[in-house]
């Protein structure tokens, strides 16, 4: 972000002031995780729910920050020129709009229950091709990181390609009243987070809201293929673009096939080829080749753009550890993006076994039983070799794979990392491809340090992304 001084910064949140000698601070960007402070930055603290961004104020002092944006009932004695405000979570929000409003940067805004972050990173992949853009880091895309997401745009940037998610009806409409997108994206619409949606008609108006905010000058792109996300296109003020496999939309995908590390696909007579497994891909693929040619990017600059991507860590990301191929899937699990990862799974190509080591789906509430039993059923008519499951939820997930007729010798379940550790030990041969997933919450990433532990006696390169055969 540009430079800017404690003058701007209360402009924007209003606030008072504590050890300040001078409003004309000047600070580089604003932070708040305190471990990555470094001089001439603000740090923001923000209470969670398990930490308390105000317990580190003194850190981020040491490490060089000019200035911290507190709550004042959270502070005694400041170390550093403090700007005290209400709620510092809505202060951030302010803060972000501001910053916003100071900015001619194009904003495109994608949300969908699943395939956010992949469908963000490679359109910002290819769209960097030609313009000068920034991307949501990691995955910022919550009431705290779609802010912190604004502030990382300069006057330099031509486009901005930020992340929407949602937890409840009305964040979405938050979300883009800060960021005023001029472009959406909608993926898919399904079940997620329904401890608080309740339900999937919920979701389906909750995304819609991005679409809401659109401006008539903008546009959006559809999922055509998910009947739930085309019948939203209604409530766009803006012209809408349809993506997908089914003849009704604008931009149709043929001659689609996939291999273990690619899928390839034709639209409007151009072939393209992109360096991701599973036909799951198809839909970031789609949405972002129609947005590139509303930018105007030729052919070849979208090929070069496909042929630059590289999964983000924990979506389907390749590894070679030791003897075996494993497939690093767990940032997240979900109905839908599990079921996209057991066809990838049960499509493998190749001798060794298939092998997935899943943990639960959490944040299902009432449904979470039915839509892991479901799991198991498919699992068991998919073809994979091996399940490993992790958790209470997923539990149902092995009964139903066993009911429906998987051998019990292909199951293991497991209630601690020490049995986990210990099934993969005995059950992993030279050779087998792993695909490894589950809910934030479960840690899975987890069982990849294992994995890795578990080779360690093998002279490879236990880290490095690879490129398998096809």
């Amino acid at each position: 972000m540009p430079t800017y001084s404690l003058t701007d910064l209360l402009a924007a949140v209003g606030g008072q002031t504590i050890n300040v000698s001078t409003p004309t601070i000047s600070f580089d960007r604003i932070v708040t995780d305190s471990r990555i402070v470094r001089p001439d930055d603000v740090f923001w603290a923000i209470a969670g729910d398990i930490h308390d961004g105000h317990t580190y104020i003194t850190e981020a002092a040491r490490r060089g920050a000019v200035a911290c944006v507190v709550e004042p009932d959270r502070v005694t004695q400041p170390v550093v020129p403090v700007v005290c405000v209400n709620n510092t979570r809505q202060a951030l929000t302010k803060y972000a709009a501001w910053h916003r409003n100071q900015i001619d940067t194009l904003v495109i805004g994608v949300t969908g229950s699943v395939g956010k972050t992949t469908t963000r990173h490679l359109l910002h992949t290819v769209l960097t091709q030609r313009f000068a853009g920034v991307e949501s880091p990691r995955n910022f895309n919550n009431e705290i990181g779609v802010p912190l997401s604004l502030l990382e745009i300069t006057p330099d940037h031509e486009f901005a390609a930020l992340e929407f998610g949602a937890s409840h009806e009305g964040e979405i409409r938050r979300h883009c009243e800060t960021a005023r997108p001029e472009i959406g994206l909608l993926t898919r619409i399904a079940p997620s987070h329904l401890d608080e949606f309740g339900n999937i008609d919920t979701i389906s108006r909750t995304k819609g809201e991005l679409l809401e905010a659109l401006p008539a000058s903008g546009f959006a792109v559809l999922n055509g293929d998910d009947d739930r996300v085309r019948h939203l296109a209604s409530r766009a003020d803006c012209p809408t673009i349809l993506v997908g496999e089914r003849p009704h939309n604008d931009f149709v995908a043929n001659r689609v096939t996939t291999t273990n590390t690619h899928i390839a696909f034709r639209v409007d007579g151009c072939d393209f080829q992109l360096p991701a497994m599973g036909r799951h891909h198809l839909t970031s693929a789609l949405m972002t080749v129609a947005v590139a040619r509303e930018f105007g990017l030729s052919t070849n600059e979208i090929i070069t753009g496909f042929e630059q991507f590289q999964p983000v860590d924990g979506r389907c990301r390749m590894l070679r550890i030791g003897d075996w191929t494993v497939i690093d899937d767990t940032y997240n699990s979900s109905p839908a993006s599990m079921e996209a990862a057991c066809d990838l799974l049960s499509q493998w190509q190749g001798r060794g076994r298939r092998v997935l080591v899943m943990g639960d789906m959490l944040a299902l509430g009432s449904e979470s039983r039915a839509y892991h039993e479901q799991l198991g059923r498919r699992i068991s008519a998919s073809g994979i070799d091996r399940l490993i499951t992790w958790g209470t939820e997923a539990q149902h997930v092995a009964d139903r794979a066993h009911a429906a007729g998987m051998d019990a010798g292909c199951i293991g379940t497991c209630a601690d990392p020490t049995t986990l550790s210990l099934l993969l030990e005995m059950w992993l041969e030279p050779g087998d491809v792993v695909l490894v997933k589950g809910s934030r919450g479960m840690q899975m990433e987890r069982v990849i340090e294992q994995l890795k532990r578990l080779s360690e006696e093998q002279p490879v390169d236990t880290t490095r992304p690879f490129r398998a055969v096809a």
